[in-house]
């Protein structure tokens, strides 16, 4: 379940509490690193098909048969287009964006929804989803007394729990839900533990 926004008033909202823990330096684990097979198989594809179209084009030059009109255009226009046209300009920064782009997917780990775990042996290597992580830390939350729906959103480097009270004392729902999800949070075996933000509020007046 889902809190709304949060409220301002003084008397509706517990002040917010945020800890930060110190990274768990035993049995690190780096992030993990995404086979990126989509644009992997697009490059793939593109190349080929050139390739193809090319050495096709060339064999048949070979075999003293005509070349395609669109190698006879081609070749015309980069013999007669001056580098500073629109189109040669144009071409040249979708070359380079799209070279940026593959460098990018290269030198970034990619799967962002994956957590690391903590290592025990070093064959092997554990993950955990942010979506699995942030409803077993909503579950847990549910279960302090005076919480009545709670939002969890579980980020690499800070969880943000939104919770609704509707009885109890705003300090001692959010104090014992801080307790909780810090104890949940150990329990996950990360391997770097993220900060923990904690809001709680009373539900909308209606």
């Amino acid at each position: 379940m889902s809190g709304n926004g949060l409220d301002t008033g003084a008397r509706d909202a517990a002040p917010a509490v945020e800890t930060a823990e110190a990274p768990d330096d035993a049995g690190r684990s780096g992030r993990f690193w995404s086979a990126r097979r989509l644009p992997a198989a697009l490059v793939a594809a593109v190349v080929l098909g050139t390739a193809g179209i090319f050495l096709y084009d060339v064999a048949a030059v070979r075999a003293h048969r005509p070349a395609m009109g669109w190698r006879r255009h081609l070749a015309h226009e980069l013999a007669t287009r001056h580098l500073d046209d629109a189109w040669v300009v144009t071409g040249a920064a979708v070359a380079v964006l799209a070279g940026l782009w593959l460098i990018t997917l290269a030198a970034t780990p990619g799967l962002r929804g994956v957590l690391p775990m903590r290592r025990g042996t070093p064959e092997v290597r554990a993950g955990l989803d942010r979506r699995a992580a942030a409803l077993v830390l909503r579950d847990r939350a549910m279960e302090v007394s005076g919480v009545q729906s709670v939002r969890v959103d579980v980020g690499r480097h800070r969880i943000r729990a939104r919770a609704v009270a509707h009885f109890r004392d705003l300090d001692d729902v959010r104090d014992d839900l801080g307790t909780v999800l810090a104890d949940g949070v150990r329990q996950l075996g990360l391997a770097r533990s993220p900060g923990l933000s904690v809001h709680v509020r009373r539900p909308a007046k209606r």
